[in-house]
């Protein structure tokens, strides 16, 4: 089983195309592992055994019948609990859906479904992705399978928790302010946000509907292109899809190099509040482009400064309007319907029993920015911020290729640390909220250890707008530069597992 598990997705691909494994083999070794270790580590909210060993054995007799399997057949997935799946519970990580099954699949469930990718279950996350740390699902905190008294990130940690533990090879994110990127730089995996609306969000739960992405989480650069491909793609269901070709993203990411690239450092991605061994790894890593023949030049952006609070006027508000929909009345839980409350009292005593103490935040923040009055001086301001940021981005790609960055300020924090204090929290995704506001593409790869307390660091790579190629081109070559220098960091498992 342990050969089995530490195999990468496109090694275990290439194992069941030829005949080497099964992949009802390869998905009874990643279900013994969630026996063995998700006790303790709380990644998955719900496990479909008996759905997925059915699809690994349509993969097998496929095999059998000499059909031809696509890059990912058999290999198994982790799917955040925030894409409908039919069938199978859904809930966000909130009480208010606790039990609902959706009668139809999110197109990119439908997708990873027709790739022949094996879904093993569905991943715990922060409540609708409101947090930075899985700390505010409704069902419990995820550990950090490095430390597991310490967060995975958030809002997706189970996602990268199931990674970093061996309990799946890849896993699917969402993105709304760095939620895939932040669990992964936390936990030593690779994590992509795709530009907006390359990959469609039919079926993927609101949060904040102009910011939310959905993206792939895998252990390699290449593992993540691959899963990139399956899910990325214009979809009629979703009016903000790009109708546009996928960047050639496994092309770029099995040929990785940044020769005579103009890599930039952004002035604003480091200062105050940012730990010392994360700053060391980062400049480690821009000495080490530097050697594989980039040209590195310092950025200004001054409006990067602005975005947090930015986010947080704009999240919320469109969280606000989003999370209208659960009132108790069309599906979910339902709370005083005993026929002595009006219907108006059923949604409110429904949303104060489903909703936790981040999302009743939140809602009170947007409906707050939204209210009469207020709009311009808040919402609207927040958006000609945003427009600031987007033009920073722009002049700083007419001089530069890519950017890096820290992925996040700090390593992983322990878990109960920052729960009484929502702004210490925020600061978590201090890196990654400008790439979201922008709409541009972003990686997170792991870049060694922090020397302080011996956790991963990630770094950012920020790409144009459809230019997502680029993260992997560059990924894969500082990847690659890292293994040879000083090994992948989840070679050896945690030490607590």
């Amino acid at each position: 089983m342990t050969d089995i598990i530490k195999l990468t997705a496109a090694e275990t691909a290439a194992k069941i195309a030829s005949g080497e494994l099964t992949a009802v083999e390869v998905t009874e070794a990643h279900l013994a592992r969630i026996e063995a270790v998700d006790e303790k580590v709380h990644a998955f909210l719900h496990i479909d055994r008996e759905g997925a060993l059915a699809q690994a054995r349509a993969v097998d007799e496929k095999r059998e019948r000499g059909e031809k399997l696509g890059p990912l057949a058999g290999v198994p997935l982790a799917l955040k609990d925030i894409f409908t799946t039919e069938g199978v519970p859904t809930t966000v990580g909130s009480k208010i859906l606790e039990g609902w099954i959706p009668p139809y699949d999110a197109t990119l469930t439908k997708k990873l479904k027709a790739a022949d990718v094996v879904i093993l279950g569905k991943t715990n996350m922060d409540e609708f992705a409101m947090g930075s740390s899985t700390e505010n699902s409704a069902f419990g905190p995820t550990g950090n399978p490095w430390d597991l008294t310490r967060i995975p990130g958030g809002s997706g940690g189970g996602s990268s928790a199931a990674l970093a533990s061996f309990q799946a090879p890849l896993a699917i994110g969402t993105d709304t302010g760095g939620s895939i990127r932040q669990p992964a730089a936390v936990t030593g995996t690779v994590g992509v946000k795709p530009t907006y609306g390359a990959v469609s969000r039919y079926g993927m739960v609101a949060f904040s509907s102009s910011l939310d992405q959905g993206g792939p989480c895998a252990r390699t650069v290449l593992d993540a292109a691959l899963l990139h491909e399956v899910i990325a793609g214009h979809d009629p269901l979703d009016s903000t899809s790009i109708d546009a070709p996928v960047p050639p993203v496994v092309e770029a990411a099995r040929n990785g190099s940044v020769e005579g690239m103009r890599v930039g450092v952004v002035k604003q991605f480091r200062g105050e509040g940012y730990q010392a061994g994360v700053i060391q790894r980062f400049d480690e890593s821009v000495v080490l482009l530097k050697e594989l023949g980039a040209e590195i030049v310092e950025l200004d952006c001054p409006s990067f400064d602005l975005a947090l609070s930015a986010y947080y006027l704009i999240a919320p508000s469109e969280c606000s309007s989003n999370l209208a929909r659960f009132d108790g009345l069309r599906y979910g839980l339902r709370v005083g319907d005993d026929g002595s409350h009006s219907a108006e009292e059923v949604t409110s005593l429904t949303r104060e029993a489903g909703f936790g103490a981040e999302v009743k935040r939140r809602v009170m923040l947007g409906t707050y920015a939204l209210s009469s009055g207020y709009y311009d001086a808040y919402y609207g301001s927040a958006q000609k911020v945003r427009t600031l940021i987007k033009q920073d981005f722009e002049r700083a790609f007419e001089q530069v290729d890519v950017i890096v960055s820290p992925t996040t300020p700090t390593t992983a924090f322990p878990i109960g640390e920052r729960a009484d204090d929502p702004m210490a929290m925020y600061l978590a995704d201090l890196c990654t909220i400008p790439t979201n506001l922008a709409g541009n593409a972003a990686m997170s790869l792991p870049c060694g250890l922090a020397p302080e307390d011996n956790l991963p660091v990630g770094l950012q790579i920020i790409a144009p707008a459809m230019q997502d190629d680029r993260l992997y081109k560059v990924g894969a070559a500082v990847e690659a530069a890292f293994v040879e220098k000083w090994g992948h960091p989840l070679l050896e498992e945690a030490p607590s597992l």
